[in-house]
């Protein structure tokens, strides 16, 4: 589905407020600095708690437990605890979060390629300025 390529094609409202809304439940799920960046990390394999905020820089431990319980609610991922000496407890992706697969895989294609396009913009603007300053 090519959203912005055919423009030439009407939409009704309700289809728009349709599309519209599939995406603000998206982005209400996934959304946010942190929930992405988690699934990344757990995508290496199960993870303690710990090893989840060395992985994932700058997560401050409270912020990691709200955003495990919210990916747990929201189906994404499973809390495992293994009641040994001493307890530990794990967090694994679903099969469900696998659905996530194409959307990471576009972000990443789409995130390289404005990473790209803002450098080059960037050293048009230096080479602009340096031109300037030897005229």
């Amino acid at each position: 589905m090519k959203l912005l390529e055919d423009r030439s094609e009407k939409h009704s409202v309700v289809e728009c407020n349709s599309k519209l809304s599939a995406i603000s439940d998206a982005l209400y799920v996934i959304g946010g600095k942190w929930r992405l960046r988690i699934i990344m990390a757990l995508s290496e394999g199960n993870s303690r708690f710990n090893e989840l905020q060395r992985i994932v820089p700058g997560i401050s431990a409270r912020v990691l437990s709200n955003e495990l319980k919210e990916l747990e609610l929201t189906g994404f991922v499973v809390r495992n605890v293994y009641t040994q000496v001493p307890v530990v407890v794990e967090y694994k992706l679903t099969e469900y979060s696998r659905t996530l697969d194409s959307v990471l895989a576009a972000l990443v294609e789409w995130g390289e390629a404005h990473r790209a396009k803002i450098k080059a913009e960037g050293q048009s603007q230096v080479e602009i300025i340096a031109q300037e300053v030897t005229l």
